[in-house]
Parts: structure tokens; C-alpha cells; sequence
């Protein structure tokens, strides 16, 4: 058993501090997302070219996406849950620094800030959320991660309210909501902090219940290969899923931008229900499903009428997103003890791979078409047939103390 294991066991399942670190998740993912939404505004306010613009996605990818798995090591040896109100802080200067950035180095100064905000708060984040699960890991990361999905897809609505309305400077009074994720954050790192010492010493007790080197890395080499396919493919219909649909049906960006919604909201379902499926039936099944599975619907997509593409697109959005959580608690299952490793190497990837899916699908596109595009892409699902390779991992799950186990609903 792992710390955060063993402060679960005995907790319960803290659904008011789940609840605290999904809504952390929104506003920091929300602030991240406003960023790139903003770049029109900015690439005309300093007359930047853009190969300028590529750089400040590339600044901004480079700390988030590298520096996680790194700050996910360092906390796995030395847990820093107040590390969680440090990260909302460099988000909240990057953010001010932005709003006033009249130059590019500025500009990348501030982009830099909100990536290592990212790259700190989503590792331990993480942690936090397994140690509060009281044994329902897959259940945990699904509410956590579903509040960076909600963020993710307000953080351009309220840009479009916003932010192109007002000016650039309007950007500096989204920094309270950074201010409030510091405050939620502290006192989610107040109740971390008190647990993790109990933690140690349940840990110590409890041998780690280790794997195979070559196992480990010959699953993980699987692991990371269907969460290729996975990003790559929603990078897809993220990124270019509005242009798809004007090309194909020659419909209006009203309406393909509803296509989008529908899309990110099946997203936000998958993923909020993806991880309790996993608990229940286990997470081999849930990831070999959720990526193998979609094909069938991905390879009919570019072929189907626009009422149809609406439908595919929803399932196809429900059904891939329900992967990730029980991808993310299988590693951490794999490799315990390395929570925070774990944790800030996938959400790295997510972060690094949607941003070169969008460059390299964008750069195909230009060769063979938008359409052409979709068509490729298809066939991605089908890597999904490596998760057959996936061992059935056995971890025994704590026991919860009948005096604990309806203690933790609070």
C-alpha cells in the first residue's frame, strides 16, 4: 500500500475534498484554456507573426507537459500538499503578467508561469484525490477530472464574453478566480498534510506490492501507445471538428460549433463515469473498450450524414473519454508508490500530445484535406488492439475498518 492508499483505507471516501479538487481542476484548466483562446487578441494587439504564436504554444507545452512527471518524482519522495496553493499562485501571475504583456517576451514569460502552474498542481492534485477515494480509486480520478474538462471548455466561452469585449486587460480580472483556487487549495492541502503522517505509518506496515520491471515496462510501453491514439484522435475533433463539418455539409460555425458542445459534453459524461465502470468491472476491460471499441464508430464517421456524424461524435466522445481515469489508477496500480510520477506523466502526455496532434493534423491537412484528415485518423482506434498485451493487475484493496467505513461521506 501506497501513502496515499493507506490514508484512503482508513478515511473513507472524502467526497467534500473530491469535490474541492474537481473544482480546483476547473478553474485552473478554465484559466489554461482561456490562454490559448486569446491568441487572436494577442497576435493582433502586438503584431505577432505566426511562428510567435507557435513559440508561445511551445513555451507553454514545454512546462506544463515535461516539468509534470518531474514535479510528480520529486513529491512522490517528499509529499508537498501546500506545493497545491503554490502552483494556482504561478498561475495567478502569469495570468496579471499577461493582461500587461505588451512585447513577446512578455507574453512568454506569462505563458511560461501558467504551464508550471499546471505542471505543480495536477501531480499532487492527483495524489490528493487517490488519498481521499477510501479505496474507490477509478471513482476519484473521474470527479477530478471532470472539473478540468468543465474548464477546459468555459475557459473560451467566457473568453468570447469576455475578454475580446473588454481588451486585453480584462484578462487580469480573471485572476481572482486564480485567488480562490489558492484558497480552496489550501485548505485541501491543510487536510492532505494532516493525513499523510498517518499515512506513513499505515504505508509501513503494509508492503508495496510490486511488479516485474519488465512487466512494468513492457505495459507501460502499451499504455503510452493507446494514449496516443486516444489524444491524437480527440485532437482531431477538438481541434478541427468545426472546419470537418463546414467542409462536408456546408453548414454555418453556429451550428458545427454545437456539434463541438455536444461532443464535450459526451467527454464530460465518459470521464465522470469512466472510472466508477473500472472499479466495478475492472480497469483492463474499461481501457480495452473504451479505445478498441470506438472504432467501429470512428471509421463510419467520415462517411455518415450530419444528423448521424452528431450521434457518432457524442459516442465517440463518451466512450473514448472513459478511458483515461481508469488508464491513469491502472498506472498508479502498476507502479505504486509512485502516484505523483505516474499521475504527472499521463497528464503531461495529454497535454503534449494534444498539442502536436493539433500541429500535425494541421499540417496534414493542408496536404490532403480536412476530410482527408478524418479519414486517417479512423483508423487510430485500432491500436487498441495492443491492449490485449495489458497483464490483469491483482491488487488487493485495503480493508476498511467497520468503524471507518461509513465515516468518510462527509
Amino acid at each position: 500500500m501506497s501513502q496515499s492508499d493507506a490514508a484512503g483505507a482508513i478515511q473513507g471516501t472524502r467526497f467534500s475534498v473530491l469535490g474541492a479538487i474537481s473544482l480546483s481542476h476547473l478553474l485552473n484548466d478554465m484559466m489554461q484554456s482561456l490562454m490559448l483562446a486569446i491568441y487572436p487578441l494577442l497576435k493582433g494587439n502586438l503584431h505577432l507573426s505566426f511562428g510567435q504564436i507557435g513559440l508561445i504554444t511551445l513555451t507553454y507545452q514545454i512546462t506544463a507537459s515535461i516539468l509534470q512527471p518531474l514535479v510528480g518524482l520529486y513529491t512522490d519522495r517528499k509529499p508537498r500538499p501546500y506545493s497545491l496553493s503554490l502552483g494556482m499562485g504561478f498561475t495567478f501571475i502569469g495570468l496579471l503578467l499577461l493582461s500587461r504583456a505588451d512585447s513577446f517576451p512578455h507574453v512568454l514569460m506569462a505563458a511560461s508561469c501558467v504551464g508550471m502552474g499546471s505542471s505543480i498542481f495536477h501531480p499532487e492534485s492527483s495524489r490528493v484525490a487517490r488519498m481521499a477515494s477510501g479505496g474507490r480509486h477509478g471513482l476519484a480520478q473521474s470527479i477530478f477530472q471532470v472539473g478540468g474538462n468543465a474548464g477546459s471548455a468555459l475557459g473560451p466561452l467566457l473568453a468570447a464574453a469576455i475578454i475580446v469585449s473588454h481588451g486585453q486587460r480584462s484578462i487580469a480580472w480573471f485572476s481572482a478566480a486564480a485567488l480562490l483556487g489558492m484558497v480552496v487549495l489550501a485548505l485541501v492541502g491543510r487536510w492532505a498534510s494532516h493525513h499523510i503522517s498517518g499515512a506513513r505509518k499505515r504505508a509501513a506496515t503494509h508492503p508495496v506490492q510490486t511488479h516485474e520491471p519488465a512487466v512494468v515496462r513492457r505495459t507501460m510501453a502499451v499504455l503510452l501507445a493507446l494514449v496516443f491514439s486516444k489524444f491524437f484522435y480527440l485532437a482531431s475533433i477538438n481541434s478541427y471538428l468545426i472546419f470537418f463539418l463546414q467542409k462536408r455539409f456546408a453548414i454555418s460555425v453556429r451550428d458545427a460549433q454545437l456539434h463541438l458542445f455536444i461532443f464535450l459534453a459526451a467527454v464530460a459524461a465518459g470521464t465522470l463515469l469512466g472510472g466508477p465502470i473500472g472499479d466495478r468491472i475492472g480497469r483492463k476491460r474499461v481501457i480495452w473498450v473504451s479505445i478498441l471499441g470506438v472504432a467501429p464508430f470512428t471509421l463510419a464517421l467520415p462517411y455518415v450524414g450530419l444528423g448521424t456524424s452528431a450521434l457518432l461524435t457524442a459516442i465517440i466522445g463518451f466512450v473514448l473519454a472513459s478511458a483515461f481515469p481508469a488508464m491513469v489508477v491502472y498506472a498508479q496500480e502498476l507502479m505504486p508508490g509512485k502516484v505523483g510520477a505516474v499521475s504527472g506523466l499521463f497528464f503531461g502526455l495529454a497535454f503534449g500530445l494534444g498539442g502536436i496532434g493539433a500541429a500535425a493534423l494541421g499540417q496534414l491537412a493542408d496536404v490532403i484535406g480536412i476530410v482527408g484528415v478524418y479519414k486517417v485518423c479512423s483508423f487510430l482506434p485500432l491500436i487498441g488492439l495492443l491492449a490485449a498485451l495489458l497483464p490483469d493487475l491483482h491488487v488487493s484493496k485495503p480493508a476498511l475498518p467497520r468503524s471507518a467505513a461509513g465515516a468518510g461521506a462527509a
